[in-house]
């Protein structure tokens, strides 16, 4: 388990689709433990495999976030469904992205259902901040960033001070998605 370089805005592999896992092996075992203590590093709610340059479907989740009361801290090839229409807006922030916080529409309700690292079923339910993250989450593990998920005006305030980042220097321009979401 190591702590890792969290890749940021711009960087190809954020916005590829991730695939599926089919072993739940050692290797395996070391990617939950490298999310788990990269997340634990920078103290963020979330962290996906293509955030440290890995494309397949598992992403850590700080244990200690409300609502979590399984403990859960990863989630293996999750698959998310929303048990009604209930939105919250609030603020979101990304890793990959640092320094830029906006507020970000997302469900407010969710179940999540997955596989630990030992491929046992899991399934997650979850609101609030718990399902804001484990709907970011995923989104990274479809290639899509939340700042996809703003309107023009907000992506771009983003992408004017993404401009004067000085850890964007030299990175290529970031795609911007249009999300049907």
């Amino acid at each position: 388990m190591t702590v890792v370089s969290i890749r940021k805005v711009g960087d190809p592999v954020l916005r590829q689709i991730a695939a599926p896992v089919t072993d739940f092996d050692a290797e395996l075992d070391r990617l939950v433990g490298d999310l788990t203590q990269t997340l634990a590093q920078s103290r963020g709610a979330g962290l996906a495999a293509p955030q440290i340059g890995v494309g397949l479907r598992v992403f850590a989740i700080n244990p200690d976030l409300p609502g979590n009361d399984l403990k859960l801290d990863h989630l293996v090839n999750p698959v998310l469904e929303f048990p009604d229409e209930e939105e919250q807006y609030g603020p979101e922030g990304c890793l990959s992205i640092p320094g830029i916080y906006l507020d970000t529409k997302r469900r407010m309700n969710v179940s999540a259902k997955g596989f630990t690292k030992k491929g046992d079923p899991v399934q997650v339910v979850g609101d609030g901040i718990l399902a804001r993250c484990m709907q970011h989450e995923t989104d990274h593990l479809d290639g899509i960033l939340f700042i996809d998920r703003q309107d023009a005006e907000g992506r771009q305030r983003i992408l004017d001070t993404l401009r004067e980042a000085a850890w964007f220097e030299g990175l290529p321009a970031p795609a911007v998605k249009v999300s049907p979401h």
